[in-house]
């Protein structure tokens, strides 16, 4: 039986935020947040194409965690583009100063994991969504604490970007001026883990950094 895998069109990597409740044994199933969407609305789009796009999200993930299973869940399925959203599980071990929080290696464990990403898949173009959180829930219990750090880790995230020629898709802006339409909790009601709308609203960022860059879909 043969183990050869098709490359991926697509493959969406993350935390929570892009698991989005997926089904694991039913590949095609996207979850219920921004990847779907995205997915939904490419493949329409470009149904002649029938694009192989898969979400392997993992609820509570960090960087490091990505790390640890990138041989089976990215290097392996040969994804033609790889979109990652991570940093808000790291940031809420520093937050809780959690023993798994003791040392902050987002910067090194993120760089780390692009660099033999292009190392094995130096064809692969590399989309990193910035990590957000909102001021409701548990963050607005210590608003300034998390927004220092969830701001470090999107400059973070923007400096690896253009380090490793990846598309950046800004979100935070996108969410503060959104929080000018409705309140936080509309978009995200714990702060960290978007509603249909915050859903949205990813999709559509996502959608017009990539889509109108080198790694558009057509």
């Amino acid at each position: 039986m043969s183990t050869e895998q098709t490359p991926l069109d697509l493959l969406f990597q993350g935390d929570s935020i892009t698991d989005a409740n997926r089904v694991r044994e039913d590949l095609v199933n996207l979850g219920r947040g921004y990847p779907n969407l995205i997915g939904s609305k490419l493949s329409y789009e470009l149904a002649e194409q029938k694009l192989q796009i898969q979400n392997r999200g993992i609820s509570g993930n960090r960087v490091s965690d990505l790390y640890a299973r990138w041989n089976e869940d990215a290097i392996y399925l040969q994804p033609k583009r790889l979109s990652i959203l991570i940093g808000v599980n790291d940031a809420w071990r520093i937050m809780d100063k959690l023993p798994t929080g003791a040392a902050d290696r987002f910067e090194s464990s993120y760089r780390h994991l692009l660099a033999i990403t292009k190392e094995y898949l130096p064809q692969s173009g590399l989309i990193l969504c910035e990590p957000f959180v909102l001021n409701v829930g548990v963050p607005a219990n210590n608003w300034d604490g998390w927004k220092a750090q969830v701001g470090k880790y999107q400059e973070v995230t923007r400096g690896l970007a253009k380090e490793y020629g990846a598309v950046f898709v800004p979100l935070q802006q996108r969410f503060d001026e959104a929080c000018t339409r409705a309140e936080a909790a509309f978009w995200a009601r714990d702060g960290v883990h978007p509603t249909a709308a915050g859903h949205q609203l990813i999709a559509n960022a996502w959608l017009d950094a990539v889509q109108n860059s080198p790694l558009a879909i057509k």
